[in-house]
């Protein structure tokens, strides 16, 4: 039975893991940038809802909206003045951009809150299901976080700027060819990746503590998802993010937390090796 609650509390944290990786999938799709920074985009989105709710006591949940608003308009101008100049060049070029905005920003956060942990105590307790204890607070993340990722899926396969963006990440010149602006396009993708990277941040913060360098321990696991789901389905995504969630909660469960940290890093290269395309994406 106890293996049991472990492996729906993976469930439960993988939904959060597809959220963040949502973003990034888009990003990467779309640009074919790497972004490093992605991480502590997710990290300002934490910290957004942890002042609100210590200085305003906004309720968490509310303050999703504002978090992903206020990296939506960050991901656009760091976008439109600063990543858009190394999209189609060397990747090297990407790395090192968002490697240093990565750094400025954890910098900055260092300096603001400094390195001590922090947390938004919201909706303690279990509920218990047929004798399992399953936490309220992972629950309602793992809700939020689905339908969040649901409705950008959703977004991108019926509205009108969702193919637009779908048509960009396929083939940027033939879409410029045919009307679209691909310059606003990426703008807006990169907002919109940034604004999912902040609610997945939102829904972190109350579901663990957390300092600065929480982005760093979650970048790798968005790059596990990707890899293992493939680039650009969502669908893969959501997938791959619930067989992260669980393997390293059960990793903890038999081992120890470190051992758990790492499953991420053996499901990243083991994919590669066997199919680097991930389970649901192409070879280009």
């Amino acid at each position: 039975m106890t293996l049991v609650q472990v492996i729906i509390n993976g469930v439960l944290l993988g939904g959060v893991y597809a959220l963040f990786a949502a973003g990034l999938n888009m990003i990467v799709g779309v640009m074919r940038v790497i972004n490093l920074a992605h991480g502590e985009l997710m990290m300002l989105g934490a910290y957004t809802t942890f002042m609100l709710f210590s200085l305003a006591h906004v309720n968490p949940l509310l303050s999703i909206p504002a978090s992903a608003a206020l990296m939506l308009i960050l991901g656009m101008a760091l976008q439109r003045l600063m990543v858009e100049r190394v999209v189609r060049q060397p990747l090297l070029s990407s790395l090192l951009l968002t490697f240093g905005l990565s750094t400025l920003f954890l910098g900055v956060a260092l300096n603001v809150w400094t390195g001590d942990q922090r947390s938004v105590s919201y909706l303690s307790g279990s509920l218990s299901v047929g004798g399992l204890q399953i936490s309220v607070v992972r629950m309602v993340a793992f809700a939020v976080a689905v339908a969040l990722t649901g409705a950008t899926f959703l977004f991108l396969r019926c509205s009108t700027f969702g193919k637009t963006i779908r048509a960009t990440a396929q083939h940027p010149d033939a879409a410029q060819a045919c009307g679209i602006d691909v310059t606003r396009v990426r703008m807006v993708t990169f907002g919109i990746g940034s604004a999912l990277a902040a609610a997945a941040g939102s829904l972190v913060s109350m579901m663990f503590t957390f300092n600065p360098e929480i982005g760093q321990a979650f970048l790798p696991k968005a790059f596990a998802v990707i890899v293992l789901g493939g680039l650009g389905s969502f669908v893969g995504a959501l997938l791959g993010a619930l067989v992260l969630g669980v393997s390293e909660t059960v990793a903890g469960y038999f081992s120890s937390g470190q051992r758990a940290e790492s499953v991420a890093f053996v499901i990243l290269i083991v994919m590669l090796m066997i199919r680097p395309a991930g389970l649901f994406g192409t070879n280009e």
